[in-house]
């Protein structure tokens, strides 16, 4: 395994700032390591090396405003007297009138000045909010507060402000959240720049009551199926007006998720395309007891309300899916078309034969999916045993047998099979996979025949059960890694990613399902520059170039054995050809590995953690 010096002197420097901590807790270290090992043990290392001081450093260093930097943004903002009207929606009821004052300061505080601050107060029961709100009122002309009569909760009143709004875009906030000074100026030159947008969306973190920055979470760009796992788009969200009233504005009854609701609808309208992401910290989320922020246990009826609101979102498609919450997020269980297809699945092997046959019994016992053939195909064996077992699996009516003599070409292997699959969809399979759960292929399967999606990843796990895949991240290691690599079987992940369904650039093909179309419409896996390495992440890339979404799901759980104990490849002759491969993918591929659109930019690439960037890839200011 290759560590750059940059890693080490960051690992060296987190050990000693942490030293005595870590001394304190060796007991707890040698009960993780005999549970999960060394990698699960680093694992939770880095975890641990990651207080929340490292992202107060993180902010006075690259996210922090200075003298000649707000000097900058304000010439900025000046050359955008022109520029859209914003409009700042507040649903307001019975908030701390300190946390409050300080909301509205927060907008009053912005270095653009093309804003309107709509406030709805729903009958706030506390006379101090009516003072605080009136006062704000009579001292800007740009906030118009409407007081209702009677509550209605939060979604008749964000409809109430939404009566009130006059500019382009609508910015949706609580009112007890921040602004930081240079949001509106992001939105307005983002939407500038991109004159198509219809949906504008920021990273955001959260803030405690002594205004202490914490826990932000860095998001990918739009990634539909991770938006149907979790609001990704909340904080700060940035709506056009016209389609907020072309849907509906807020519906009643979607309380707790209705401002999810509200974009579910909008999405459904729009393209892909038209949906922005602007990779910086413009919200901050209050964290206090009455605040999802701090747990969605503050607001129960949210999770129910978030369920509905995918579930009419799909039936608003057509598409068969049910959506379950989970605590940390939703599931969606997309129906199996009827009849469920067949799938081939592929596995190519030479020898092997203890891994090959583990593999092939673990499918025949422990999956649930109806209709599969294996083509099991034979680069060479040579050892008796194992064409023996092969001459007896060619027997079984489901599976086939294909000899191939040539030099490894693991592209060329699958091609081949893939060229005589008999099935609507291809799986492509290593022989050192384990079935874990009986329901992964009906899981991958719903999966990739949902609409757009190209490829279908897994989540694979060591033996020692600590992660191996967890979708493809471009970018570090020069190309690609495996994100969240060596996570505990008990973590979900940053931002729980680890956990929800969602689309990354590139999934593996130790265990890949793709419809056969697709796979043979973008040429299949390249054997003629990628005979060995990145093939997998490439098909992907070229997948994604044609239009559609590789998804990855942790819901297909399978072990994948050999390459936990694999060592790095240094004969020359392979050393050579890996380098030729990378530089092959460099040159295919720069611009997606350079800014994956699943990544961030604020999160490193010297590692698969999701751990912050020092500094930030994005453009400077």
């Amino acid at each position: 395994m290759t560590v750059s010096v940059a890693v080490w002197s960051r690992w060296t420097v987190l050990v000693l700032r942490n030293a005595p901590e870590l001394a304190l807790r060796i007991p707890v270290a040698w009960r993780v390591w005999r549970k999960v090992g060394w990698r699960g043990l680093l694992a939770e290392l880095r975890r641990k090396l990651r207080p929340e001081t490292d992202y107060l450093r993180w902010v006075h260093e690259h996210d922090t405003i200075t003298p000649k930097l707000r000097e900058a943004l304000r010439a900025r903002a000046a050359a955008l007297a022109d520029g859209p009207l914003i409009s700042v929606l507040m649903p307001c009821y019975n908030p701390d009138p300190q946390f409050l004052r300080a909301a509205i300061a927060s907008v009053q505080a912005q270095l653009y000045g093309r804003w309107q601050l709509c406030i709805a107060d729903d009958a706030s029961p506390a006379p101090e909010v009516r003072q605080a709100l009136e006062a704000c009122q009579a001292e800007d002309p740009r906030i118009q507060v409407v007081f209702r009569p009677k509550n209605g909760h939060i979604s008749a009143a964000s409809n109430s402000a939404l009566d009130l709004v006059q500019g382009e875009w609508i910015a949706l906030m609580d009112h007890d959240d921040l602004l930081p000074e240079d949001a509106l100026l992001r939105v307005a030159e983002c939407v500038r720049d991109h004159p198509d947008a219809q949906l504008v969306y920021s990273d955001e973190d959260k803030v405690d009551d002594a205004g202490q920055r914490s826990d932000p979470y860095f998001k990918p760009d739009w990634n539909l199926d991770l938006f149907r796992s979790h609001n990704m788009f909340s904080h700060l969200g940035v709506l056009r007006t016209a389609l907020v009233r072309e849907v509906g504005g807020f519906r009643q009854g979607l309380e707790g998720s209705q401002d999810w609701d509200l974009v579910l609808r909008c999405v459904e309208r729009i393209a892909p395309s038209q949906i922005v992401h602007i990779p910086r910290v413009l919200y901050h989320w209050r964290i206090h007891v009455q605040s999802t922020a701090k747990s969605m246990d503050a607001k129960p009826y949210a999770a129910v309300a978030g369920e509905r609101a995918l579930d009419e979102h799909f039936q608003r498609l057509g598409i068969q899916a049910k959506a379950e919450y989970l605590g940390y997020g939703y599931r969606v269980r997309y129906a199996l078309p009827s009849p469920p297809p067949l799938v081939s699945l592929i596995i190519p092997t030479r020898n092997a034969l203890a891994l090959v046959r583990q593999c092939i019994e673990s499918i025949q016992k422990r999956t649930e999916y109806p209709s599969w053939e294996i083509i099991l195909v034979d680069n060479g064996s040579d050892d008796p045993a194992a064409l023996a077992y092969f001459e007896r699996l060619a027997q079984q009516p489901n599976i086939r047998v294909l000899r191939d003599d040539r030099p490894f070409n693991y592209s060329a292997l699958n091609n081949q099979a893939v060229a005589l699959a008999r099935g609507e969809l291809v799986a492509l399979v290593n022989n050192d996979i384990e079935v874990m759960s009986p329901g992964w292929l009906s899981e991958m399967v719903s999966l990739a025949a949902q609409p757009g999606v190209g490829a279908v990843g897994a989540r694979l796990w060591y033996p020692d059960m600590t992660l191996q895949h967890g979708g493809v991240i471009l970018g570090p290691g020069g190309c690609a890694v495996h994100a969240h690599k060596a996570l505990t079987h008990d973590s979900h992940g940053y931002a729980c990613r680890a956990s929800l369904i969602q689309s990354f650039s590139a999934v593996t093909a130790a265990c890949l399902v793709v419809r056969k179309s697709q796979y043979q419409q973008v040429g299949g896996l390249d054997e003629v520059n990628l005979t060995v390495a990145f093939n997998d992440v490439d098909l992907c890339l070229r997948l994604r170039e044609a239009g559609y979404r590789n998804v990855w799901t942790p819901y297909a759980e399978l072990l994948h054995h050999e390459s936990a104990t694999r060592g790095e490849d240094v004969a020359p002759e392979r050393r050579a050809r890996f380098e030729r491969e990378l530089s092959f993918m460099r040159r295919r591929w720069r611009s997606v590995i350079d800014h994956d659109p699943a990544y961030n930019p604020n999160l490193t690439v010297h590692a698969e953690d999701f751990s912050l960037a020092w500094p930030p890839r994005h453009a400077l200011p």
